[in-house]
């Protein structure tokens, strides 16, 4: 008896404290190779916006993402002639916020290619919508104060 109850409470701590299947689930859903179709704002107007302090949004539509989940490391490859182009790598996470309403929230941290910040900084954006064709992050920022909203929408290419 005390065998087993000592085997409950190992089982329990391990479930308890193990990833949340709609992330394990999630995380399958994004590994492969995406493109990041276009990039749009909650308010009309002209911005002048750089994503992750890297470069402008044009630059960033179009590119091609890949994403690993069993290292959680991926690289984005800005496509566009007129910018910057090259890869880029990155880490990232997926944190479940809420499971009732199925928020989360997706951690970006830009790295080197051995995987190191050289500024320790990351972006959180909200992972608003994912399944097998299609991903969509949410950013919100301030502007003059207020909430601006930044939505980045992906098409999947392949696994």
């Amino acid at each position: 008896m005390k065998k087993f109850l000592i085997l409950a409470v190992i089982a329990a701590t391990t479930f308890a404290c193990g990833t949340p299947k709609t992330v394990q689930e999630s995380r399958k859903v994004i590994k492969g190779y995406w493109a990041l179709d276009n990039i749009t704002y909650d308010s009309s107007g002209t911005y002048n916006v750089t994503l992750f302090n890297d470069t402008s949004v044009e630059c960033m539509e179009g590119s091609s993402w890949r994403f690993i989940p069993n290292n959680n490391t991926g690289n984005y490859t800005i496509n566009n002639s007129n910018c910057p182009t090259g890869e880029r790598n990155f880490i990232f996470t997926i944190q479940e916020i809420d499971p009732t309403s199925g928020l989360y929230d997706f951690l970006l941290k830009p790295t080197n290619e051995k995987g190191k910040s050289e500024t320790n900084a990351g972006y959180r954006l909200r992972l608003a919508q994912l399944n097998e064709s299609s991903m969509r992050w949410e950013q919100t920022v301030s502007l003059d104060g207020k909430p601006f909203k930044i939505n980045m929408n992906f098409t999947k290419i392949q696994e």
